[in-house]
């Protein structure tokens, strides 16, 4: 998804758009569509090609409202426009489509457990993988900057949770294809075959691992999310399953396309990494920058439980609702000169983790990786230069770029 508007973009024929459509995110403008809804029709209804409708909200105000009412705006039927006509099947089962009160005691375990994980997860380990990341770039050759940043995920979640070195390329591709399911790199047949396919294979692969922890227990994520001694053995065995399904694909959508955006802003502008450079705090700024300028996750869905009023638009009971959290990271009315990327912001409102009982459960292990990645990053490369086409991800979910080729120059060091 291009991170910004065009000045040669008009208005006409934006009530029109289909923002369902996937391919909009990887070969149009959305801010560009949704800068004109924010402006002209900050609850708009939508009707995709085939005839399903829901309600995009587009302002910051508003988006916040939504995520944080879970009263009225619930996520129990599905949190995303790809269950959009359908019940989410994982309703009340895993944390993103369930509701408090129920949802805390889900979300509880996930948060003890990742607790520890984060403690070794921003420091020396993660910045020497990016190291090695960056190593073979920094010849000034051309290099994919996208195709190695999907490394970034399992990178830092891969040790954190006791996953094998080898398995993570497979789960890499497995996780991009749950999460952007219409892009053709990853669509096997069709996206609710690629959808069921992935869905499939990574609970079967955290099935025999769960199992194998259980046999034998190790210093790590899965061990912690095991049920203990008395519990319902086989419920609590399935709720980690899902748990660690949700926290790769948290992973898989904030990692890689947030390094991915930021580069792009690097090349645009040295200053970025210059003020990037300047300290620790610096550093944490330009991080929080980098999430509301990529804003990877686009949208979250949920359901009216009754009728609402929202922004002069009345809702009846049962309205799907689409808050476009990559709009309200760029509304003027809260972000000054939005589509610049000011490593220097403060304060800076994103919601690029949501807002609300679901706040990104995953966001203090995101912001530990990306702050090792970052840092590494404006460390070792003096300037990012964009020597070859850009290919954005076809998905209305992931703002994300599967084709980043990039040179690197390397950082010059005063000699002691």
């Amino acid at each position: 998804m291009r991170m910004t508007v065009s000045s040669a973009s008009a208005s006409c024929g934006f009530d029109e758009v289909d923002l369902h459509d996937p391919v909009l995110y990887g070969q149009g403008e959305p801010h560009s569509v949704w800068r004109h809804l924010r402006r002209h029709s900050p609850v708009h209804r939508n009707v995709t090609a085939d005839g399903r409708s829901f309600w995009s909200v587009t302002r910051h105000q508003d988006v916040m409202r939504v995520l944080r009412d879970h009263e009225v705006f619930t996520s129990a039927r599905g949190n995303l426009l790809t269950t959009l006509g359908t019940d989410d099947v994982a309703g009340g089962r895993m944390v993103t489509v369930t509701d408090p009160p129920h949802h805390s005691r889900l979300r509880a375990p996930q948060v003890d457990a990742l607790t520890a994980g984060v403690r070794g997860t921003g420091g020396t380990r993660m910045r020497e993988a990016v190291r090695a990341l960056l190593r073979p770039a920094l010849d000034g050759a051309p290099w994919d900057l996208a195709q190695a940043a999907a490394r970034l995920p399992l990178m830092a979640l891969g040790p954190v949770m006791g996953l094998p070195a080898a398995d993570w390329p497979a789960l890499g591709r497995l996780a991009f294809a749950a999460v952007a399911p219409d892009d053709p790199v990853y669509a096997a047949e069709g996206t609710r075959t690629t959808l069921a396919t992935a869905h499939h294979e990574l609970f079967a692969y955290f099935r025999a691992a769960l199992r194998s922890r259980h046999r034998t227990p190790a210093d790590d994520l899965l061990t912690r999310l095991l049920p203990p001694p008395g519990e319902d053995t086989r419920a609590a065995a399935e709720l980690a399953v899902y748990h660690c399904y949700s926290l790769l694909l948290g992973a898989v959508t904030t990692l890689p396309h947030t390094m991915s955006a930021t580069a792009l802003a690097m090349a645009e502008s040295s200053r970025v990494i210059e003020v990037m450079r300047q300290g620790p705090q610096a550093l944490a700024t330009g991080v929080e920058e980098a999430l509301r300028w990529s804003s990877p996750a686009a949208h979250v869905l949920r359901h009216t439980t009754r009728p609402v009023e929202l922004a002069g638009v009345r809702l009846s009971r049962g309205e799907a609702v689409v808050a476009w959290l990559g709009s309200a990271n760029r509304d003027e009315a809260v972000f000054p000169d939005p589509y610049r990327f000011d490593p220097g912001r403060t304060p800076n409102r994103h919601l690029a983790f949501g807002y609300g009982p679901h706040y990104c459960l995953g966001a203090a292990l995101a912001r530990a990786s990306l702050t090792a990645v970052l840092a590494e990053l404006v460390d070792a490369v003096e300037a990012v230069e964009v020597c070859g086409p850009v290919e954005h991800l076809n998905s209305h979910f992931i703002a994300g770029i599967n084709r980043l080729p990039v040179r690197l120059t390397p950082r010059r060091r005063a000699a002691h």
